[in-house]
Parts: structure tokens; sequence; C-alpha cells
């Protein structure tokens, strides 16, 4: 088991990011190339100002009309990406790998804080599936894509949960790596490529509208 784990965080892991990083610079191009032939008007008013005026607006929790619509799922949403974020950088595994691999050292959260926020990121899970099966406008639009992009989310923080209780032996540790695995190389293919063109996807919008109709966006 010691030899599958190893194999899963040291050649599995480099191919999986080489994969997303290929991927993602072939989304984004292609993206991009779309946008030249289709509607070529949207580059020539990209601007930053507006862009990050946009971004910067939309990033504060109820700022945008848009997140005062629906107060629960706005709350929702902010705490499971801050979740999101902290426990993949500041879990302690975590940043021995880095350190084992680049050398980098850093603070990291405790066991408890962990198991606390990943804790919160499988609840927040749930909350998007209960909004997903009982909101008729989400029900309508949801595919299968959705389900399989929320549990390649919900899977490595399920699993990690359940390693660090114990349960499932040493086949845990070695799941918890291959579910995260799975999410890194769906990212570009999936629901969840939102990672890779939501910020250029405001800056589009913010730019159209503080460039064009000259309004606010938020």
């Amino acid at each position: 088991m010691n030899s599958l784990y190893n194999f899963a965080v040291g050649p599995l892991a480099w191919a999986a990011f080489i994969i997303l990083a290929v991927t993602a610079v072939w989304r984004l191009w292609s993206m991009y190339v779309l946008a030249t032939q289709k509607d070529a008007s949207s580059i020539a008013y990209m601007n930053w100002r507006f862009s990050l005026r946009s971004i910067f607006n939309w990033l504060i929790p109820y700022k945008s009309l848009g997140w005062k619509t629906n107060p629960i799922l706005t709350a929702v949403t902010f705490v499971f990406h801050v979740s999101f974020v902290v426990l993949v950088i500041f879990v302690t595994p975590h940043q021995i790998l880095l350190e084992n691999t680049f050398g980098i050292t850093y603070p990291t959260l405790s066991p408890q804080s962990a198991e606390v926020l990943t804790l919160i990121v499988i609840a927040c899970c749930c909350y998007f599936a209960y909004r997903r099966l009982t909101n008729v406008t989400v029900r309508y639009v949801t595919r299968s894509n959705d389900w399989i992009s929320l549990g390649l989310v919900a899977a490595p923080f399920i699993t990690a949960l359940l390693g660090s209780w114990g349960l499932g032996g040493e086949i845990m540790p070695v799941l918890h790596v291959l579910t995260a695995l799975a999410l890194i190389v769906a990212i570009p293919f999936t629901r969840l490529s939102h990672i890779l063109f939501a910020l250029f996807t405001r800056a589009y919008i913010g730019s159209e509208f503080g460039g064009v109709r000259h309004c606010k966006d938020w």
C-alpha cells in the first residue's frame, strides 16, 4: 500500500498537474481564438480598470445585487471557497509534500481546525446538492456533468475526514490522493472550469458595462 501511495503522490501527481496545465492553456487559448472570431469587438474594449473594478466588487460578499438576491447561497458559496482554499494550502500533509518536493515551509492548521473546515466543506457540498434537487430552476438546468463535478469536489474531503478518523485503514489515504488527482484532471473538462474562466468572464462583463454601457455591473 505504501508503494501505491508513493506512486500516487509522486509520478501520478506530476502527471495530473501536467495534464491540468496543458489542457488549461489549451482551453483558455481556444476561448480567446473563439472570441476573436465570433466577437472581436469584445477584445477591443477589454479594460484593466473596469475589469479589476468588477472583480473587486464581486469578491465582496453582498456587495453586488446578484449576491443580495440569494443571501443563503451567497454565504455558503463564500464559506465553501474560502474553506476549500485554506484546506488545500494549509493542512499539514500538503505542506509536508511541498516541503519534500520544493523545500517550502510555512505554518499549518491544527488537526482540529482542519477537521472543522473539512466538515464545513462537506456540509456546503450537501447544500449545493440539496439546492439542485429542490430548486426548480436549478434542477431544470442540472445535468449529469453537474453531479459528477460535485462528487469530485466532495470526494477528497470525505476521504480525508474518514482517514483522519482512522476509518478504512491504509486504503483511505490512497483514495484521498486519487480522488484529489481526479478532481485536478477534471477541472478543464467539467463545470469546474469556472476556476479557469471566472476572472476572465468577470473582466469581460466589467469592461462591457464600464466601457460601453457606462454603468456598474454589481
